[in-house]
């Protein structure tokens, strides 16, 4: 069986055509197109933006997308697509292409829960290209697919959620954040830092030359009976904690460095010394890190599952899985930890089309709707 997927619910315009050969799942194609150059000019990203440019390159990156896997539009045997949650004028792109395609074509069309969908990168067991390209290779930690019962942590820029999953599209919501996610933590913590956007990689990369424990941070829900995550507090706690370092005035150095409010709100002043900087990037991971693996641990006590995986932009975080390995281990149980590729961590159109294999529902493309507020607690199709 043959899907192409499509992915617009953010700033990334994706398409992606996979194929199922009994349990084998084959990237045949996966083009991403980006617009986060442009967002990073101005410190996020902005709706209106995003979906202009989505417009611009929708179907250039399907059409990229088929013929790379050297299929067309009338020899796939499905389309998937992603109908929320996400921004209301990006899904809109996806979403009416993909029935506009699918009624044209004459294909099945398949909607697809965008939170869902990056668990189902953890299925995909090979990268390879048709043709000349060819992506890196990636294996998944446990060195299978999963298995269930299986306990699920969804971390992204816009979600951290833990959820038991007992078979496919049979799942308990274990549990979530109540206000900021992880990684909208680590980019508004970045933004505090004076680093560029996205903030999440940025952090990591200056998290090398620092120590982690230089800097006391709360570890969010820290001692909570719960499943639930919070980064408000953290976010916070770095705010003030900014406040009370040194600074200079920013037209005496770099302005592309650190820019920072002191105790007035002055956004013309910058931390001096860049040994600082790399210590409070570090203690935000591990603050951010910590929580994360705290609760996956919790729950394997609660739930004492065989296979955990990861999924979402921050699962591309090499101190997340380090973490998760060493305290897994430390369970002295056999779990297998499944961690996609970083190319399969981000938003992608593979992935849309690796949960739309398991998915039995169709839609009439005529009804089907894009759905922001979707979640994976108020599945809405």
């Amino acid at each position: 069986m043959i899907i192409l997927g499509i992915e617009t619910s953010c700033d990334e315009t994706a398409a992606a055509v996979l194929q199922k050969d009994g349990d084998r799942i084959t990237i045949l194609s996966n083009v991403v197109a980006s617009s986060a150059d442009l967002q990073a000019k101005y410190g996020g990203i902005i709706p209106e933006q995003a979906a202009r440019e989505q417009i611009k390159a929708i179907i250039p990156v399907i059409e990229e997308s088929l013929q790379v896997s050297g299929y067309s539009g009338q020899e796939i045997d499905t389309i998937a697509v992603t109908y929320g949650p996400g921004l209301i004028g990006s899904l809109l792109v996806g979403v009416e292409t993909a029935k506009v395609l699918a009624t044209v074509w004459g294909k099945p069309l398949i909607p697809v829960n965008h939170l869902l969908g990056h668990f189902y990168a953890n299925w995909i067991q090979a990268e390879h290209l048709r043709g000349e390209a060819e992506m890196t290779p990636g294996t998944h930690l446990g060195g299978e697919t999963p298995s269930f019962p299986c306990l699920g942590l969804l971390v992204s820029g816009g979600h951290t959620d833990l959820v038991l999953f007992t078979d496919h599209g049979k799942y308990t919501y274990l549990g979530g954040t109540r206000d900021d996610a992880a990684g909208e933590c680590f980019d508004k913590c970045a933004r505090l830092l004076g680093l560029p956007y996205p903030g999440g990689p940025q952090i990591s990369k200056m998290v090398q030359k620092g120590d982690p424990k230089k800097f006391k941070l709360p570890i969010p829900m820290k001692g909570s009976k719960d499943f639930d995550f919070s980064y408000s507090g953290l976010k916070t706690a770095v705010a003030n904690l900014i406040k009370t370092l040194p600074v200079i005035p920013s037209e005496t150095r770099n302005l592309s460095r650190m820019r920072v409010p002191n105790e007035s709100g002055d956004p013309s002043l910058i931390v001096q010394d860049d040994n600082i900087l790399a210590d409070l990037a570090a203690s935000i991971e591990e603050a951010i890190v910590t929580s994360l693996v705290d609760k996956v641990i919790q729950a394997l006590k609660a739930y004492p599952v065989k296979n955990v995986m990861v999924a979402g932009g921050v699962a591309a975080n090499q101190k997340l899985v380090h973490n998760l390995k060493f305290e897994i281990r430390n369970l002295k149980l056999e779990i297998s930890l499944h961690v996609p590729p970083p190319t399969l961590c981000t938003d992608n159109g593979a992935m849309i089309a690796s949960a739309a294999f398991f998915e039995k529902r169709r839609t009439d493309p005529l009804k089907l709707q894009a759905d922001p507020s979707l979640s994976l607690t108020n599945p809405s199709f």
